[in-house]
């Protein structure tokens, strides 16, 4: 495991000049027991109240690690709100707010206090990073996600008089600091893949290896998606994250996957085969459309990956994945008859995903899978069948005598796109803007989904290191 370099922060608005006034005082011999409190020599007396300071510690630190945030120095059982702040890569601004009640002591500690009102309500000491979202009147239907994972997300924390919202001009700013979070440790190697037509990311931690690793597939939203991946080789393992439509490298048109078998063959054989990594001891991750990827490629002959982590996913597909690339395949436009919306005019692709919806011949066979299988269930998924696809996995798995394979985490409240820990969940997001635009419902409520993200990632960690290490 890598740590980040830990720095504690303390900052301060106010210098702390005190005028400071020596008074004269009699010393009395000690043996005066009715005066003995007067001893002292000279009193040091100060009439200014030492001014607020805001700290946390550490201050850099992996997405991924909890934080300790307290503010000092304050009035006792006075009213404070705390507020983080920072701008994505698109510059739009993201912000949380909470309020609290100082202690008697003049305090407010995250790890021990209750927020009672803002973002959330309790005690939580990563509410403030997973309870950010944009700011009032910006774009609508963002999601934050990070590009580049070579430099990090800087949340500005300040701590504010009174409870208040941060939109509010009036509030009186008592201290502020600003906190680095990352995806990728130091140490770790960055290396893009345009090999034997795979387009993907390396990502290898610090040291010769070889290391166990790490196929990473993400959904039909397209692209080159790194920040898992850079974390997972921040805790120590090599893992290539993989783009299969949606890229300028890859066949076109991009709304289409135009790869098929022998492209994610080919990919998990790269991995496989680099000089830094230990060949037999390979996992494979997908969310959503990246199960569906994940269960065909394990299922395939010569293909023997460690252990399957399946994220909100489908046992199949609409469409036909061809055995090679070159041909086009297909996207979620030919299942459209299958789409449902909401009041507001947002999809669902929940329906599609049904087992009974899919094409037979596009159904992966779950009890050709050799290798332990963990499936992530958000209850509140509106984008994906979840339930009904782990329903299936478990009971064919069952039906073969595989159930020993089998681990499947089930979590109410959290929605399709549960990820690394202490990110903010989109509930809706932007799909597309042409030839329309269109936003996606994904589901899950903020605090429930940031609970299922954390546990789920621990009990990841915990699953790599059991069938990898």
């Amino acid at each position: 495991m890598i740590t980040m370099f830990r720095v504690h922060a303390v900052v301060t608005t106010i210098q702390q000049n005190a005028a400071i006034r020596m008074v004269p005082c009699i010393r009395i011999p000690r043996n005066v027991a009715c005066c003995h409190r007067a001893v002292g020599g000279i009193r040091w007396r100060s009439s200014y109240r030492l001014a607020p300071i805001l700290t946390a510690s550490p201050v850099r630190a992996l997405i991924d690690e909890k934080i300790s945030i307290k503010g000092s120095f304050l009035p006792p059982h006075c009213a404070v709100t705390l507020c983080a702040r920072m701008h994505c890569e698109d510059g739009d601004l993201w912000e949380s707010f909470a309020h609290f009640n100082t202690k008697a002591d003049g305090t407010v500690h995250l790890t021990r206090d209750d927020s009672v009102g803002g973002s959330y309500l309790g005690c939580d000491p990563m509410g403030l990073f997973w309870g950010l979202q944009p700011a009032p009147g910006k774009r609508e239907g963002l999601r934050l996600r990070k590009k580049s994972v070579e430099t990090p997300y800087v949340v500005r924390m300040s701590l504010l008089e009174g409870h208040v919202s941060p939109s509010e001009d009036q509030s009186t700013e008592l201290a502020a600091l600003t906190t680095e979070r990352w995806y990728m440790a130091p140490g770790v190697k960055r290396i893009e893949i345009r090999q034997n037509g795979v387009v993907g990311t390396l990502f290898l931690p610090p040291g010769p290896g070889p290391f166990p690793a790490m196929l990473d597939l993400w959904g039909m939203g397209g692209g080159l998606v790194e920040y898992r991946s850079a974390l997972f080789a921040s805790r120590g393992y090599a893992s290539l994250c993989l783009a299969y439509i949606g890229h300028q490298d890859l066949p076109g048109p991009q709304h289409q996957v135009n790869v098929g078998d022998s492209y994610f063959k080919t990919a998990f054989q790269l991995l496989q085969d680099h000089h830094q990594v230990c060949a037999n001891r390979v996992g494979i991750i997908g969310l959503s459309f990246g199960v569906y990827l994940t269960l065909r490629l394990a299922t395939l002959t010569c293909v023997q990956p460690s252990c399957l982590i399946c994220i909100n996913g489908p046992v199949g597909n609409s469409f036909k994945l061809q055995a090679d690339s070159g041909s086009r395949i297909g996207n979620l436009a030919g299942s459209q008859p299958y789409w449902t919306y909401d009041d507001q005019g947002n999809v669902s692709f929940k329906i599609v995903s049904l087992p009974e919806n899919m094409n037979p011949e596009c159904k992966v066979k779950v009890e050709d899978v050799a290798c332990p299988l963990m499936y992530i269930e958000g209850m509140d998924d509106l984008n994906s069948s979840s339930k009904e696809n782990a329903d299936l996995i478990e009971e064919t798995l069952n039906t073969v005598g595989k159930s020993h394979l089998f681990t499947r985490l089930s979590y109410p409240g959290a929605g399709h796109l549960i990820e690394p820990p202490y990110a903010p969940n989109a509930r809706v997001s932007l799909w597309r803007v042409k030839p329309n635009k269109l936003f996606v419902q994904w589901g899950g409520h903020h605090a429930p989904h940031a609970a299922a993200q954390e546990d789920s990632w621990k009990k990841i960690l915990d699953f790599m290191e059991s069938h990898l290490r």
